[in-house]
């Protein structure tokens, strides 16, 4: 069952075979590799002139990268849209009972988690999805240790966070 509305949910296979049509449809049509964190570099070339938003190697593949981000967005909207709405709340649950630091104190956690999640990211060369997607399916070695450190980082912060700090 899905948490918002009791709804029903597709089954996961569905979603697989969607995630492996974009991958194959990138690789075979466009030959490009399936990531997302590049996507947010394109967004980030739209408003800063920086010499590093520039670079040819990123300017080639924002054509398709920033429908890919718009696809994304879309998708979320009519999903929550047509599975019974959506409405932002502030609400983080044992966080605001554990810690309480308010608005402000949450939109800090949530920025500086941002910030890992963006180093992280870079200092992996991709992001989870385009290394756990595509790089795993090609059997590429470094995108198995990158997938593996990521899972892993995953584990020991929730751990931390869940049975240490809350």
């Amino acid at each position: 069952m899905l948490i918002l509305h009791d709804m029903q949910a597709i089954h996961w296979i569905i979603a697989g075979l969607g995630i492996s049509f974009v991958t194959l449809a990138l690789l075979a049509i466009a030959n490009r590799r399936l990531g997302v964190s590049t996507g947010f570099e394109d967004v980030c070339a739209l408003v800063l002139d920086a010499p590093y938003f520039r670079r040819p190697a990123l300017l080639a593949g924002s054509p398709w990268r920033l429908p890919l981000l718009g696809g994304l967005l879309i998708g979320g909207v009519l999903s929550a849209v047509l599975g019974g709405g959506w409405a932002p709340i502030w609400d983080l649950g044992m966080f605001d009972t554990r810690i309480g630091w308010g608005p402000g104190g949450k939109v800090l956690w949530m920025f500086v988690g941002g910030l890992f999640i963006g180093f992280g990211t870079r200092l992996a060369g991709g992001c989870t999805s385009g290394h756990g997607i595509f790089g795993l399916s090609n059997l590429e070695l470094p995108s198995l240790v990158t997938t593996l450190s990521f899972m892993a980082a995953g584990v020991v912060t929730t751990n931390l966070i869940y049975r240490v700090i809350l």
